[in-house]
């Protein structure tokens, strides 16, 4: 299995990527194989004009074509998310999630901004036709605290990103794997037919 992880935010240090972090370590300790990208990994005028026949879009491009799975965690700015990842999902194809699963991960000041992955995330996933969006997982900044010895998360969110990391590595499994074409037309010519 393949994912692909998306990290949103602009900023090296980010409680969205700490969640994100800790999602790929997770899918990495179950078998999952994860590349990762970041908004910072592209250049603002790459994504600013859409320049598709970058190296850097190309190579995302070719990596979610061939994904089971994403995880895409954004922080939560004015109510919304992050803009830059908006002008990074702008650059997929039209129906780039298309037979894919996604996990949405969101972290905000506050719980008052839960619902930017429902109304501001999630149409845009859809847009791009994602075949199956988890229930996402939110925290607000104060259950992700930073210490001399790394982050830790509040037990909590702890457990509900145990939950959603389930319940997306039981869905990505579930996925029917496409047959080869030399295979599928073996069966059609070996098939017994009639009409």
């Amino acid at each position: 299995m393949l994912v692909v992880s998306l990290g949103g935010s602009p900023s090296q240090k980010s409680r969205s990527n700490v969640l994100l972090d800790r999602a790929r370590h997770w899918l990495q300790l179950h078998g999952v194989e994860v590349v990762s990208y970041q908004v910072r990994d592209f250049t603002a005028e790459d994504l600013l004009f859409a320049r598709f026949e970058s190296p850097q879009i190309q190579a995302l491009q070719a990596h979610v074509a061939l994904a089971d799975g994403l995880l895409i965690a954004t922080p939560v700015y004015k109510a919304s998310f992050s803009g830059a990842l908006k002008t990074l999902l702008d650059v997929l194809p039209e129906r780039a999630l298309n037979h894919k699963v996604v996990l949405p991960i969101a972290t905000g000041g506050s719980s008052a901004h839960m619902l930017a992955v429902d109304y501001a995330l999630k149409p845009v996933l859809a847009s791009l036709k994602a075949q199956e969006m988890l229930h996402g997982v939110f925290a607000d900044d104060s259950q992700i605290a930073y210490s001399d010895h790394g982050t830790q998360l509040a037990p909590g969110l702890e457990q509900r990103l145990d939950d959603a990391l389930q319940h997306f590595h039981q869905a990505l499994s579930r996925r029917p794997r496409p047959i080869e074409p030399g295979v599928l037309n073996e069966r059609l010519i070996s098939g017994r037919w009639s009409a």
